[in-house]
């Protein structure tokens, strides 16, 4: 009898190792199954920390060093132009169209269209001049209406308060023209001859038209006419 016991509390022992051995296994799997998910969760929090450091070079578009087309480098102001504006020069003589028209002339292959350009310019410091160009590109029309008008630049007589000498009365073509000093009364006139005065930098007259005339570049021209007759 004491031998069956003895065989029976060593199968019992064998019986409890094997049973710890095997909870001891299963433990172990368990451990390694939950270990990748412990390292996820404490890799993390280690990219939460990382992203914005990577963000924040990057800059605000995704470039990196953040160097924004609209913002600058970084998040200052507009990046600065290379160069800076440069001013323009003053013109020598004020400009100014009085009249432009579209000319067509009809020619055995077809019409042919160019523009007539009639402009007045001067220093309105005593220098003024009436011009005309015909081409067939209005800025080209212009450009000639500038030179022909530097060409028959006249010089008006005037006293140091920018007034006419005397009363003068012409006629030129279909426009008549009449100008008066008027002390005190300030530049009083119509049409291209008030532009033609002020280009001359007269003040204080009165200019009256005369004819029914709508003509503007002869009435620009009986203007110059009228100024090349007053003498000192």
């Amino acid at each position: 009898m004491s031998e069956e016991k003895q065989q029976e509390a060593t199968t019992d022992t064998k019986s409890d190792a094997v049973i710890e051995t095997t909870t001891a296994a299963k433990a172990k799997k368990d451990g390694d199954a939950a270990a990748p998910q412990v390292a996820t969760a404490t890799d993390a929090p280690a990219a939460t920390t990382t992203a914005p450091a990577d963000r924040a070079q990057r800059g605000p578009r995704g470039r990196r060093g953040g160097n924004d087309r609209r913002g600058g480098p970084g998040a200052g102001g507009r990046r600065p132009r290379r160069g800076g504006r440069q001013e323009r020069a003053k013109p020598e003589f004020e400009q100014k169209i009085i009249s432009i028209r579209r000319v067509t002339r009809v020619m055995a292959g077809g019409r042919r269209f160019s523009f007539s350009v009639s402009m007045v310019i001067g220093d309105k410091k005593g220098k003024v001049g009436v011009g005309i160009g015909k081409a067939g590109d209005t800025q080209l029309a212009i450009e000639k209406a500038v030179r022909d008008a530097k060409k028959h630049m006249i010089v008006v007589p005037m006293d140091k308060f920018g007034r006419i000498p005397h009363d003068v009365h012409v006629k030129y073509a279909s426009s008549e023209v009449m100008m008066i000093p008027a002390a005190g009364r300030g530049l009083v006139a119509g049409s291209s001859v008030r532009t033609v005065l002020e280009h001359a930098g007269v003040k204080d007259i009165t200019a009256k038209l005369f004819s029914r005339s709508k003509n503007k570049l002869n009435n620009a021209r009986a203007a110059v006419e009228a100024l090349k007759q007053l003498k000192k």
